[in-house]
């Protein structure tokens, strides 16, 4: 638990009145109890907080304290940035028992850290080294000759192939998976996907044939401050590395095909998939559902709003929507035509009409 003073230090904030109160966590301003401190960054939430019983609370700048009924307030410019430093400070985490567990299984040529917490039934490949500090969830499995850098997190169940490299502070959540092998395939001749790939539609005389796997020779690497959501998959790649780039975040259920180049900074949202030998560039944001068509480049500060299907390059800077992709604002223009159809093509019955007679 935190003081009001504490935590307005903590954030860089003002704090005013009773600064010593103490908080036992937080809360919406309409569930907060006396003794929990309000999430009440704006006047539309500020309004509820008459229907909780919060003595103290997280205002807007500016915003009038002893007005709403408080006892102590904090005042933030950055409500979302706030909310960042908050919820680290008061997070329980997951209540792992420090140590190495008795049941996980760990390779006697494995380097484990220092103050590093192995939780039961984990699994540490041969030759792999696991960062200080680093916390491996119940049922994860690192796989041989993976380097896991310092102040990792893994949630249950995270499973890492071998041959991985991943830096510091690395989180990832319950059912992440990195390293599974390339989807790639060939036939023994030239296939139907094949020519309409060529020609766009047409799959020639190709005849039927089984696949040929290609085989994944190729690992992953992955930077620092990156974070991997649940279910997400990381595929190696088929000659080099598929490689994430230093504080990108993945969401839940993303998928990362074989051989992609992913920048710095980027944020994929959930169910965004990539396919093979995508490079995205720094500070790339795809909304949830996005999808990218495979050997494709994105610029850097590329934005793609959710569902968006992305076939051919994009620029850097563009703000992209749409299946196909196009300028946000183009694809604006597109919908509000197609919304006026049926009263243009009533229109144009009316005309013909007229014209006959």
């Amino acid at each position: 638990m935190f003081s009001v003073g504490e935590i307005a230090k903590s954030l860089g904030a003002e704090a005013v009145g009773a600064v010593d109160f103490v908080i036992s966590g937080a809360a919406e301003p309409q569930d907060a109890g006396p003794d929990a401190l309000a999430m009440a960054m704006s006047p539309k939430y500020g309004e509820a907080l008459s229907q909780g019983r919060a003595r103290a609370a997280l205002l807007w700048e500016g915003a009038d304290w002893q007005a709403l009924g408080l006892e102590a307030a904090i005042f933030v410019a950055r409500p979302r940035l706030a909310m960042g430093g908050l919820t680290r400070m008061l997070d329980p985490g997951q209540h792992e028992t420090p140590g190495i567990h008795p049941s996980a299984v760990i390779d006697p040529s494995a380097q484990i850290g220092a103050d590093v917490t192995i939780g039961p039934l984990a699994v540490i490949g041969p030759r792999a080294r696991i960062g200080n500090g680093s916390l491996i969830g119940a049922h994860c499995f690192i796989g041989a000759d993976v380097t896991l850098g310092v102040g990792a997190n893994l949630r249950e169940m995270v499973s890492i192939g071998a041959r991985v490299t991943i830096g510091d502070r690395f989180r990832a959540q319950p059912g992440a998976r990195i390293a599974a092998d390339g989807f790639s395939y060939v036939t023994p001749e030239t296939s139907g996907v094949e020519n309409v790939r060529k020609t766009l539609g047409d799959q020639g005389e190709a005849k039927a044939q089984a696949w040929v796997r290609i085989h994944s020779l190729g690992s992953v690497r992955i930077g620092n401050d990156v974070e991997i959501g649940a279910n997400a998959t990381i595929d190696n790649g088929t000659i080099r590395d598929t490689e994430i780039g230093d504080g990108t975040k993945l969401d839940n259920q993303v998928h990362i095909g074989h051989n992609c180049r992913i920048g710095a900074d980027c944020l994929l949202c959930g169910q965004t998939g990539l396919s093979g030998s995508v490079t995205i560039g720094d500070n790339v944001v795809l909304g949830g559902q996005c999808g990218v068509a495979d050997n494709t480049f994105i610029g850097d500060r590329v934005i793609a709003g959710g569902g968006t299907k992305i076939l051919s390059n994009v620029p850097a800077g563009r703000v992209m929507m749409g299946y196909p992709a196009v300028k946000m604002d183009t694809h604006t223009e597109m919908y509000k035509a197609q919304r006026r159809l049926p009263r243009m093509l009533r229109d144009l019955d009316a005309l013909k009409k007229a014209v006959f007679k």
